[in-house]
């Protein structure tokens, strides 16, 4: 197992001409991460829609993602309504942009619980082992048994409607975003608390941790120097990868009517509405959302993908 380095530290790399190269651990992952082209462009459209996002809701207001008109309902896609209008007149491009936030805001929140969650649980069970690690374990792997679902449906159902409003971040959202939120993050931190909590039975072993706790370092700085360090990679590609899920756990449980209730736009209540329309000639109000909704699916997983290969110590770097 290669000796894990400080991310500061020059790296010497070889190029095809055998010249040596002396790259920072920062440059080393830049360049293994922009090898992978399929990623690299995944990266590219995660950044494209963070900005349709940002720059459409500049251009938009929001009222008008709301503004029901009846005359010009299930309008198709002209100059006035780029994407067409749905059932009640209310124009879908605003109504993607504001439901992108929704997608964006529950998507990183969620993932944010789920690695502070994971990651505590996953490095105290392995660091600290014995009777800690048996309790921490067998509360995960029972959490594991808890189908996340139905747990979202039936607390989206029951509680999003006692609470009318939640503020994150200076915006006001409607409560539904918060139940869904938390009930994402409270059930998805178990897969990362195992796969932390393998790698760091892994680390503990090194010679370099031995070595450390030897000559007198105490438990907190070899947690914060060398374990935690050196597992920030997993981490981050779990990370990647676990925004995607929420973003489709959010689109699926509001297309079942149980999670961000309108007004409040989001993709997956915008496809419910669209469900009865299908077969009634008016594409735009379900191929818009849905292109949307896979494109962002696909970026995030195709970015967790390099990243996963960028940031791995045993893969080898050329130019």
């Amino acid at each position: 197992m290669i000796q894990p380095t400080s991310t500061s530290e020059a790296i010497p790399v070889l190029n095809a001409e055998s010249t040596g190269v002396y790259l920072t651990y920062g440059q080393l992952i830049w360049r293994r991460f922009r090898r992978h082209t399929i990623a690299l462009g995944g990266g590219i459209g995660v950044i494209v829609l963070i900005l349709f996002i940002i720059v459409g809701s500049f251009l938009t207001p929001q009222t008008k993602a709301n503004q029901v008109d009846l005359v010009n309902r299930l309008s198709p896609p002209s100059l006035t309504h780029i994407m067409g209008t749905d059932s009640t007149g209310r124009d879908i491009f605003s109504r993607i942009i504001y439901g992108g936030q929704i997608s964006i805001v529950v998507g990183v929140l969620a993932v944010a619980i789920e690695v502070l969650l994971g990651t505590l649980v996953g490095m105290l069970a392995a660091y600290l082992g014995g009777w800690v690690d048996i309790i921490l374990m067998r509360f995960t792997e029972s959490m594991l048994s808890i189908p996340s679902l139905f747990l979202l449906i039936v607390l989206g159902k029951y509680l999003g409607k006692s609470v009318q409003t939640i503020n994150i971040f200076g915006h006001t959202f409607s409560g539904s975003v918060g139940i869904v939120i938390l009930v994402i993050g409270l059930t998805s931190w178990m897969y990362l608390a195992r796969i932390v909590r393998a790698n760091v039975l892994c680390l503990r072993e090194l010679d370099y941790i031995v070595a450390a706790r030897s000559l007198g370092a105490s438990n907190r700085r070899i947690f914060y120097s060398h374990l935690f360090p050196n597992t920030i990679s997993l981490i981050i590609v779990s990370a990647t990868l676990g925004l995607a899920s929420a973003i489709l756990a959010e689109a699926y449980v509001s297309f079942l009517g149980l999670g961000v209730q309108p007004p409040t736009a989001s993709w997956g209540n915008i496809l419910t509405s669209a469900q009865s329309f299908i077969q009634k000639g008016s594409w735009w109000m379900w191929v818009f959302p849905s292109t949307f909704i896979i494109i962002t699916i696909l970026c995030i997983n195709l970015l967790g993908d390099g990243l996963r290969d960028a940031l791995d110590p045993r893969m080898t770097s050329k130019k």
